[in-house]
């Protein structure tokens, strides 16, 4: 079972972004957009384990411990970077307690094999993604124009804003993929509490 761990968003943001899609789709035709519906903010990526590892991994987890927090969807960017795009992101913005509560997952997860990023925790939601462009080109001149009338557009407005919500809760979710991409089911779900409630 391929699995990740992650954050919902509220409905109402998942529509403003849903709306942001619509607008901008049309600016980037040649790359595979995201379902609204499948919306989530990674908090770790875990990978194809067997079903007796996943009852490990939602045992690990429930150890988790650590109060709600604020989250903030605003500005959009490109990975790696905007003249070699693959992705298409939206920023998220959080104090600490969203980078902490990663790393908390990340070590809890450790004792069963699973291991720890290479590189520093990111948040952000994946809107599209595109291939690297043309393999038979140097590494030099490896441009991906798929995003270029996207960026164009970004360039001209003010920075998107999506809205703030309260991280209560996180999730296990299942990922199957197909040819109509990625379909996430929620598998488990665990509380964020802080320690008055």
């Amino acid at each position: 079972m391929r699995v990740f761990v992650g954050l919902d968003i509220q409905d109402e943001i998942r529509e403003r972004i849903a709306r942001f899609i619509a607008e901008m789709r049309g600016l980037a035709p040649d790359v595979r957009w995201v379902k609204p519906e499948s919306l989530h903010v990674t908090l770790k990526f875990i990978g194809e384990k067997p079903d007796e590892v996943v009852k490990q991994i939602e045992a690990n987890l429930r150890t988790v411990s650590g109060g709600s927090f604020e989250l903030s969807f605003r500005g959009a960017g490109f990975f790696p970077n905007p003249r070699s795009a693959r992705v298409f992101w939206i920023g998220i913005q959080a104090d600490e307690a969203l980078a902490k509560r990663a790393g908390d997952i990340e070590h809890t997860l450790v004792p069963l094999g699973i291991p720890k990023e290479s590189r520093a925790f990111s948040p952000h939601l994946t809107l599209a993604r595109a291939g690297s462009g043309d393999p038979g080109r140097s590494k030099a001149d490896r441009a991906n124009r798929r995003f270029a009338k996207l960026q164009q557009k970004l360039a001209e407005i003010p920075a998107p804003e999506f809205g703030r919500m309260t991280a209560r809760e996180f999730f296990l979710y299942r990922s199957q993929l197909s040819s109509q991409g990625s379909r996430y089911t929620k598998i488990a779900r665990f509380d964020l509490r802080s320690s008055e409630e």
